[in-house]
Order: structure tokens, then sequence, then C-alpha cells
């Protein structure tokens, strides 16, 4: 692959690859519905300047050619092969991380007014991989207004030569052989809740103070992300609790929460694909009601554990050495296809009760971050048995969070937000 990589490198940026591990998954389950779409959202303090964000995008473009792909069939896998359009500008509808049609590209930007936000397919890159390409685009847009970058900013300016490390399979190069496989985990507790008609997914998005949350945060000795994880399980747990005597007997007592990983942040790479994995704090109910407090401690520990790097080897291991077996190599991609739906649905969602996936706080050169308000993550819509998702993305004295839904209730929304208004964290 490297080798043919190189060689289309040379012909004028005609990119093919295969997907990485992360992405293989995703064509498989890729429905109307549930369509492994991610949104990144800066919402600035004027209206967008249409033609101005044109010019930064297309020149944004030159730096990351490789991101301009179509996904493509073969008759073993899928994989990604250069496209010569450039990425579409699209008024911003009600519909939230919509499905990419086949033959286009798996990027999209769509304005509203002062809303500018980039969807990405999570079949070409992670969230990581997205706010990189977004930073670069808000970075050339704000100087197109006149704003003055330092010259020693650093981000991926358009005249800059990319390296072939940006397009890289990192799960490949960390891959470790002879490592022993992760133990199968037990189904989880979910959401009760019904599943609304098509389309089903909405959004709540609140601002809380950055200020505030760290403060408690850093009260507990704990990290945002694991404030918000602790939170998360907790709600799940009075959830749980408030359900009839019948009810809590068929439900899993195991509340388990999947929290996504950037890797570039533990195992060196430069790459703009696919690389995180997530660890899954858990409490199990059928050892009693957990205090918030124990719940943090549980959770503090868990993902202490899970982010070390001898386990993440584990992980990518396991995942990356499934695809490396002959006898999957060699079965055509309608049949894989069939199989990877179905473990997705036995082994993916069945072991989590939700989502919780937090960019941390992002930075902008002065003179661009002056422009913008704040920013929203929004997670890729869940299915029907996860039913709701939590985002988080931190810039200036703002914390967003972006709950995705498909239910016929705020309900789980509104006690997470009770609880923190109990805690003194004021949001809008």
């Amino acid at each position: 692959m490297g080798h043919k990589t190189q060689q289309t490198r040379q012909t004028n940026n005609r990119f093919w690859f295969a997907l990485d591990n992360a992405a293989k998954i995703f064509p498989a389950i890729i429905t109307r519905e549930v369509t492994a779409v991610i949104r990144i959202t800066a919402t600035l303090k004027e209206p967008v300047k249409i033609d101005v964000l044109r010019r930064a995008v297309l020149n944004a473009e030159k730096r990351f050619p490789y991101f301009l792909v179509q996904l493509r069939r073969g008759f073993f896998w899928y994989y990604l092969e250069h496209l010569p359009h450039h990425i579409p500008i699209v008024p911003d509808d009600d519909q939230v991380c919509g499905k990419f049609g086949k033959g286009r590209l798996l990027m999209r930007f769509l304005v509203w007014n002062n809303s500018v936000s980039l969807e990405v397919s999570h079949i070409l890159t992670d969230g990581g991989g997205a706010f990189e390409f977004l930073k670069t685009v808000l970075i050339l847009y704000s100087q197109e207004c006149g704003a003055t970058i330092p010259p020693d900013y650093p981000f991926k300016k358009p005249d800059e030569e990319y390296e072939e490390e940006e397009y890289e399979d990192a799960y490949k190069r960390y891959f470790k052989e002879d490592i022993p496989p992760i133990v199968k985990r037990s189904k989880a507790f979910h959401l009760p809740f019904s599943v609304r008609p098509s389309p089903r997914f909405r959004r709540m998005n609140v601002i809380l103070s950055l200020p505030e949350i760290k403060r408690v945060s850093k009260e507990k000795g704990v990290s945002i992300t694991m404030y918000l994880v602790a939170v998360y399980l907790y709600v799940l747990q009075d959830i749980f609790e408030n359900l009839s005597p019948l009810n809590r007997l068929k439900m899993h007592k195991l509340l388990r929460v999947q929290v996504p990983i950037n890797l570039r942040n533990i195992l060196p790479s430069r790459t703009m694909r696919n690389f995180s994995l997530f660890v899954m704090p858990e409490i199990d109910l059928r050892l009693g009601h957990y205090t918030f407090d124990e719940i943090l401690k549980t959770v503090y520990h868990q993902m202490h554990l899970e982010t070390d790097e001898k386990l993440i080897n584990k992980n990518i291991s396991r995942n990356v050495g499934s695809e490396k077996k002959l006898y999957v190599r060699s079965i055509p991609l309608f049949i894989k296809s069939l199989i990877l739906k179905m473990k997705f649905n036995s082994l993916g969602t069945s072991q989590y009760s939700g989502v919780v996936t937090n960019l941390g706080k992002v930075e902008m050169p002065p003179e661009t971050g002056d422009m913008i308000d704040y920013f929203v993550l929004t997670a890729p819509p869940p299915n029907r048995v996860l039913k709701i998702s939590c985002a988080a993305i931190g810039f200036d004295d703002k914390l967003t969070l972006s709950f995705g839904n498909i239910t016929n209730t705020w309900e789980f929304e509104e006690k997470f937000l009770h609880f923190l208004k109990e805690q003194n964290i004021t949001f809008t």
C-alpha cells in the first residue's frame, strides 16, 4: 500500500488507500439514521462571509489533499480513492450529521448566519483530524478578513509540503504481534426510553462556564472528562433506580460509558486519519448504590489504567490483528460486511450504556480567536440501542455540551443539567 500511495502522490495527488483500522466497521453499519458523521461548529461573532470562506476552504484543500477522497467498494475491502472535487459549502438546514452519498467527498461545510459547521465521515478521520482541518480553514478565513497570525503559530499552512505520515494508518505502525486479546465484556444497561419516528436525531446544546467546571473538577482531583463521565454514570444510575422493580429485574446491572481517547496524545503520530481508541469506565449496580464521589473514584482509576500505554497496545493488537489474519482477508466484502454488522450489534453497542466524547480545550491564534464566540462538537447520531450521546468542546471560557438524542424525552439531559446546577456550575 505504501508503494502505491507514494506512486499516486507523484501523479497529481491522486491518493488511494485502504481504510484505517477504526474506519473498517463504518461502511457496514451506516444507514440513513446511523450515519457515522461528526460535526464541529464554530459560532462566530459576526455573520459568515461566504466568498471569504470559499477562498479559505479552497486554499486549505491544497494542504490536505488526502481528504479529497471518496469511498469505493473492492472485492475484499472498501478503500478510499482520490476524487477531483472541491469540498462543498451548503446552507445549513435542519438535518444534522446527514449521511454522505455515493461518489461524494466525505466532508462538507454548512453555513447559517454566523455559524460554520464542518461535517466529516468517521470513515475519513476522527474529531482530532477534523478539528485540525477546521482550524486551518478558520485561520485562513480570519487572515482574509485582515487578522494577523504570528509567524511562528503552529498550524498546517497551505504553502507547506504535507508529510506522508499525515495519511498513514497509525494503528498499523503501533501493531505488535503476540499480545494477548482483551476479554469480552458483558452486556450493559440501556436507557428504557422509546425511540422517535424518523428523522430521529435531535440535539440539545448547552454552554457551561469553563472556569466553574474546571474548579469543581479540580476540587475533586479529576479531569473535566472524568467529571462528565461520572455525572453521566450517576444519571444512568438514577434512571435505573427509578424504574419499577419488575423493569429493574429485566435490565442489565452494569453501567458503562464509552470514552474516545485521542491516541496522538499518547503514541507519537502526525496522522490526520482516525487515531483514537476508547476506554469504558463502569459501575456494577449488583454491588449496591454508588455515591457520586464513589463513581468519581472508580472513573478516575479505571481511566488511568485503561489509558496505560501497554493496555492501549493490547487494544490496537486485538483490532489490527484480526484484520491481518489470512482467512479474514480472503472473505469477499459482502460477507465481511454482514459479519461486521452482526459483530457491531452483538459486541459493539450492547457493551456500553452511553458515550462521552471531549475534544478538550481548543486553541486558536489570538486574532482568529477574537472572531469566534464558541465551538460545538456533535457526536455521530447514536443507534436504537444507545439512544443518547454527549460531546464536549472547550474554547476561551466556555465549555459546550451537545447531547445527541433519538428518544421522545429529554429526561436524561434534564437530570444531567440539574446535577450540574446543584454543583453551582452555571450554563445557558
